[in-house]
């Protein structure tokens, strides 16, 4: 007898047994099916199984074995992992097996990753593991509700955040996708995990914190697209690589992350002063602009000790980077946030001219020292030009 039967018939508390025998005869079914049958015959009773299971509304009560060719990445993760890592995750998947499924949403014919790409990884490109398993991986659905594009974007960063890994450039990139789906901060941030400030710092990342802010910001010194040029977005997308940062595939871009960044150091993200006012942050920005030898200074310091800093924003050419190299002076010298760029506003339109001939001047003395070409004044400020985000 099975150990199944031996448990049923030494239970005193079960009455009935008529179902061990049709149970033994899956059994059998089972073995002497070839493997694609068996997996198929497998995966029809966990299905029966979690229909009638008090767990039936958690994701892990129905796992799924799929043949991992029905499993694709998706396009969106912000996480990567190096690697080091990489091989340790192997390792471990070798040693210990598959302890945790794949988190998957069905799409069309395949099962997209919402979270658990490396594990997918290992088991399609380790020899070992692949020929283990088969050439199937351990899949579970997240549930339906849950299956709209922004809500398996918040469902991938929560697990990734979860385990402490998540890249700052891509996690700007999926706040600016979520925003132009009209979330707002505060949605974003409960869902997300994380809180309203660190939303506007990864929209500041982008050079877009004006376009996708949920209050209103001066148009100083700021790039002058406006938020009702761009359209909400749909899970009709199908080239997700055109929902990016602008300019991202420019090949002389030039990208660091965020922790290289010299602004971070001087305050250039923070959301106040720790000790100005806003009234007084936009006096003392006025005071340095309209001094054209004290703006001159802090631009020499900045463009060529901020080597991070200017590298990642001097190369994007869809940016404003004239107001960048304003406020990234007042920053170096007064460690004032670039949020308080409406100190532009109160210079005269002379004062406002001589500062932007000022900052283009150093702005080209960079690019020029970088192997680049010079820029018009128009081009630096993006005048009569809408950075298109699609």
């Amino acid at each position: 007898m099975t150990a199944i039967g031996l448990f049923y018939f030494n239970n005193k508390t079960m009455k009935e047994h008529s179902y061990i025998e049709p149970l033994q005869q899956i059994i059998e079914l089972i073995k002497s099916s070839d493997l694609e049958k068996q997996v198929e015959i497998l995966n029809s009773i966990r299905k029966e199984l979690h229909q009638v299971s008090p767990f039936k509304h958690e994701p892990v009560d129905l796992v799924q074995w799929v043949k991992n060719t029905e499993v694709v990445a998706n396009d969106y993760n912000p996480n990567k992992v190096a690697p080091p890592e990489m091989q340790l995750l192997e390792v471990s998947i070798m040693e210990d097996g598959y302890t945790q499924p794949i988190v998957t949403w069905g799409k069309e014919d395949v099962n997209e990753v919402v979270d658990g790409f490396h594990r997918s990884r290992v088991g399609k490109e380790s020899k070992v593991v692949n020929n283990r398993v088969k050439g199937y991986l351990p899949i579970v659905g997240i549930r339906k509700e849950k299956s709209g594009k922004k809500e398996r974007i918040a469902s991938t960063i929560r697990h990734n955040r979860a385990r402490g890994k998540h890249q700052i450039s891509a996690m700007s990139e999926i706040v600016i996708e979520l925003k132009n789906r009209n979330w707002t901060n505060k949605r974003i941030a409960r869902e997300l995990g994380m809180d309203q400030d660190e939303i506007l710092r990864l929209c500041q990342i982008s050079g877009l914190e004006d376009l996708f802010s949920d209050k209103d910001f001066s148009n100083a010194w700021v790039s002058a697209d406006s938020a009702d040029d761009f359209e909400p977005i749909d899970d009709n997308v199908e080239d997700m690589d055109l929902i990016r940062i602008p300019n991202e595939k420019d090949e002389n871009r030039i990208y660091h992350t965020y922790e290289k960044w010299e602004a971070v150091q001087y305050g250039f993200f923070e959301l106040k002063h720790p000790r100005y006012s806003k009234t007084q942050c936009e006096n003392l920005y006025k005071k340095l602009l309209s001094d054209l030898n004290a703006f001159e200074d802090a631009l020499k310091v900045v463009t060529t000790e901020w080597v991070h800093s200017c590298e990642h924003n001097l190369t994007n050419s869809s940016m404003n980077r004239i107001a960048w190299l304003g406020q990234a002076a007042l920053a170096y010298v007064h460690n004032i946030p670039s949020i308080y760029c409406a100190g532009f506003k109160l210079l005269t339109k002379d004062q406002q001219d001589a500062a932007n001939e000022k900052a283009l001047e150093y702005l080209n003395k960079w690019l020029v020292a970088n192997g680049r070409e010079e820029v018009s004044i128009e081009q630096a400020l993006l005048i009569d030009r809408q950075v298109e985000l699609y």
